[in-house]
């Protein structure tokens, strides 16, 4: 699967990871704390997965949901797996605000304003992963 991004080490920062999934964060300058959790093995969809490994694949997406809206506190949550482009198994987890340049359409839509967001500072950023760390481990361990 050489040709597949997903398979690759990732170019993002990684905010948790263990042998099942990695949470990245994308560097997304209009959608601060926008994270994306990816399946390490190559599985193109969640039926895909066994019913045990899909429950565990959404604890993780629901914890880092979790996690965002408590440190950046959104007016929304976007959760998408879409993987068109990239058939590997995936979920977006995106921030919204109803300043946002799409909100209320989708962000990979048209941009019905300019919006200026504010990146994460640092604190935010460490921020995030001590509490996606803290939410994913106790998903896991219910």
């Amino acid at each position: 699967m050489s040709a597949c991004p997903l398979c690759q080490a990732s170019p993002h920062a990684i905010l948790w990871q263990d042998d099942f999934c990695r949470v990245v964060l994308l560097q997304d300058a209009d959608y601060p704390a926008y994270c994306r959790v990816e399946l390490l093995a190559h599985v193109k969809e969640m039926t895909d997965l066994a019913p045990q490994a899909r429950a565990r694949t959404m604890k993780v997406v629901f914890a880092v949901e979790t996690a965002i809206r408590e440190v950046i506190q959104p007016d929304k949550i976007n959760l998408a797996s879409l993987g068109n482009k990239t058939p590997h198994m995936h979920w977006h987890v995106i921030p919204r605000f109803e300043t946002d340049k799409h909100f209320p359409n989708s962000h990979w839509g048209e941009a019905v304003r300019n919006s200026q967001a504010q990146p994460l500072t640092a604190l935010q950023v460490e921020t995030l992963i001590e509490k996606i760390k803290a939410h994913v481990t106790c998903a896991l361990s219910s």
